[in-house]
């Protein structure tokens, strides 16, 4: 039902990607609305809340972002009917989660700019984790059809 998929040239995700970022993308057919798909997909099962607790205690001393309930890890960057775009900017690196809806099909892809070679390192480590995370996501964004 999931699949690897290349992110709609509607995405506003483009116009931020650059040589040299990350962004991947997973679609599923689903009748949800890019918010309500971001509700119920980004509600981490406890295995994944639990990865995010720990990843938020090992960078707090380094003063990365760890999210607030007044804060949250993934602020709204941007809501249309169509399309939401959640993330930040820190100091190793800047992310955003898109969620657009086209034709049928919810589309979520990670844009992730590294600053330096923290943030390249960063990447790396958390790459499998967040393939995992992110495929189990788009699932819970499906709706039967």
């Amino acid at each position: 039902m999931v699949r690897t998929d290349t992110l709609p040239r509607a995405s506003s995700l483009w116009s931020l990607h650059e040589p040299g970022d990350f962004l991947d993308c997973y679609s599923v057919p689903s009748t949800l609305t890019p918010r309500e798909a971001a509700d119920r997909g980004l509600a981490l099962p406890g295995w994944a809340d639990a990865l995010l607790r720990v990843r938020n205690s090992l960078v707090r001393p380094f003063g990365l972002k760890t999210g607030t309930a007044e804060e949250p890890i993934f602020p709204t960057c941007l809501e249309t009917e169509d399309e939401l775009i959640l993330g930040t900017d820190d100091k190793h690196l800047n992310f955003r989660i898109g969620v657009i809806r086209q034709d049928g099909r919810l589309y979520m892809s990670t844009w992730v700019h590294p600053h330096n070679v923290w943030g390249r390192a960063y990447l790396r480590l958390v790459m499998p984790f967040h393939i995992l995370i992110s495929r189990g996501a788009v699932a819970r964004m499906a709706t039967p059809g």
